[in-house]
């Protein structure tokens, strides 16, 4: 059975001395990283956390995050990485919902885990895990693993998760407007790895960097990456064009990935140098629809750099397709590929169904479902909403595309109306959900814009009531007030007449959307 943890004892055994990950300054060996976890396993174990028990964790990157994708496995615990942009109002619905005895915290969120800790009771423990003094009431993670001592493995050994087993929990925005916590395996996170290795070329020389934000499985799957390919890992606590292009440069790092807009704000930064990231031998991208000029600039910019494109989600642990460096060379045999995804990795049964989920040939868009080993175990606590979206025994994305005779993926929009505004995903409703609880909103209907820095922003049409008055800051502020900055919307076209209907009274927003585009161009 594969143990993802196991990975870092294998590490150890060959190379105990070599860097596994670096964090400011401070780089831990693979001898060090296999002794930390164990004694942070069996620290957390006398706490009272029991196999299948939770272990939410708020925090920006970290090499202490690093390690907590890992070592909850050795006590047959779940680890649920919140996302801290989120409101509290909605992280004590994630964590309600997935009941954690254990709550762990670095210094930049200590309010809101205290505010989370009062209303959900079945937080025992708050552990702090940072560096310098520890709040009042709280346990330190440093001070649990250094009182751990000499572990007992084989007590361990027996409680530890595998397999199939779920080993963490990520909360994805809900299309209904809950959020669900989406199941990922040992088994499917692994062979997601293996899936793309032989397209990216991993091996035990790179040094990856990791920029964007763990609570999301786009970079924190680059943890599986580096851990089973014994490569080395250097972390920034969140994203910074500047930062980045530093530590690309000091720690010579070789393989990154980033969201196209991250990508765009480095390449358009007034200290940007190509020359200072010729170390770079792989940049992977995904996440977000890619601009054509922008990874045209980045293929003439950085010769020395491969490209690749990654496309899935975080139910299918994440990806399902990849467009190999092989075809990004705009001047090659087929540029036009450049505008696909890619094709399915060799373990993925990808098709493309009709709204009765019959297969569709060629060319015939439709909905992208997928069958295969990295798909979730299902949504926490909601069987239903599992069912439906594994129906026939494939996931079923919500995004519609075709696939062309040679089986490239080509995306053509999203069946459920997701928006992907730099990298988040953000669905309608739950924005609609806010604007709605404001007393002088009529009705409102959310779309995404295209936008030269996000991909895509949320913009939303309003109707104020007869004898309602709100301005277009009015309605944003109350927005975030309730949900996470990036769900809110950008902008606001105000309208009087009612909102466009479809014949079963549906809103088109598809019309709203041509309405708008037709006034901005």
């Amino acid at each position: 059975m594969i143990r993802i943890a196991d990975f870092i004892t294998k590490a150890a055994f060959e190379g105990p001395k070599r860097a596994a990950v670096s964090f400011e300054g401070l780089t831990l060996t693979w001898a060090e990283l296999e002794r930390r976890c164990w004694a942070i396993a069996s620290a957390f174990r006398d706490l009272g956390v029991g196999k299948g028990e939770r272990i939410a964790y708020l925090g920006q990157n970290s090499h202490r995050q690093f390690e907590a994708y890992l070592w909850p496995t050795r006590i047959g615990a779940i680890l649920v990485p919140l996302n801290y942009r989120l409101s509290i109002a909605e992280l004590i619905e994630c964590v309600a919902d997935c009941t954690p005895r254990v709550l762990v915290v670095d210094r930049h969120f200590v309010e809101e885990a205290r505010a989370i800790a009062d209303a959900c009771t079945s937080i025992d423990v708050l552990v702090y895990a940072d560096d310098g003094e520890v709040p009042a009431g709280m346990e330190s993670y440093e001070a649990l693993l250094d009182d751990a001592g000499a572990p007992d493995i084989r007590a361990l050994d027996a409680l530890a998760s595998s397999g199939d087993d779920t080993m963490i929990l990520f909360y994805t925005s809900g299309s209904e407007g809950k959020p669900k916590g989406v199941m990922l395996s040992h088994a499917g996170l692994f062979i997601n790895v293996l899936g793309q290795a032989p397209a990216y070329g991993w091996s035990s020389d790179d040094i990856f960097l990791l920029s964007g934000p763990m609570f999301h499985l786009g970079a924190g799957s680059r943890v599986f990456a580096a851990l089973v390919n014994a490569g080395h890992m250097v972390i920034v606590e969140k994203f910074d064009p500047v930062l980045v292009m530093q530590v690309i440069q000091t720690h010579r790092i070789t393989s990154v990935t980033f969201v196209p807009t991250m990508l765009s704000m480095i390449m358009n930064h007034p200290d940007y140098d190509p020359h200072n990231l010729s170390t770079l031998r792989l940049i992977c991208y995904g996440a977000a629809p890619m601009p054509i000029g922008l990874i045209e600039r980045a293929v003439a910019e950085l010769p020395h750099a491969r490209f690749g494109q990654s496309y899935g989600m975080t139910e299918t642990s994440p990806v399902l397709t990849i467009l190999g460096p092989e075809h990004h060379d705009p001047a090659g045999e087929h540029p036009e590929r450049l505008k696909s995804v890619g094709q399915p990795l060799v373990y993925s049964d990808l098709r493309i169904v009709d709204e009765n989920d019959r297969p569709l040939g060629p060319g015939e868009t439709g909905e992208i479902v997928i069958r295969g080993p990295q798909v979730m175990n299902g949504y926490w606590n909601q069987p239903e909403r599992t069912a439906e979206a594994l129906r026939g025994g494939y996931y079923h994305t919500g995004d519609a595309g075709y696939l062309d005779e040679d089986g490239y993926l080509y995306l053509a929009g999203r069946v459920k109306e997701m928006i992907i505004s730099g990298g988040e995903n953000v669905y309608p409703i739950e924005t609609e959900n806010a604007l709605s609880k404001h007393p002088a909103v009529a009705e409102c209907a959310v779309i995404g814009l295209p936008h030269e820095k996000w991909g895509e922003a949320v913009h939303a049409v309003v109707r104020l009531k007869t004898d309602g008055a709100a301005s277009e800051q009015d309605l944003i502020d109350h927005c975030r007030a309730l949900i996470a900055h990036y769900k809110c919307p950008l902008e606001i076209t105000f309208r009087d007449e009612l909102m466009p209907l479809s014949p079963t009274n549906k809103v088109l927003k598809s019309v709203l959307r041509e309405q708008i585009l037709a006034r901005v161009t």
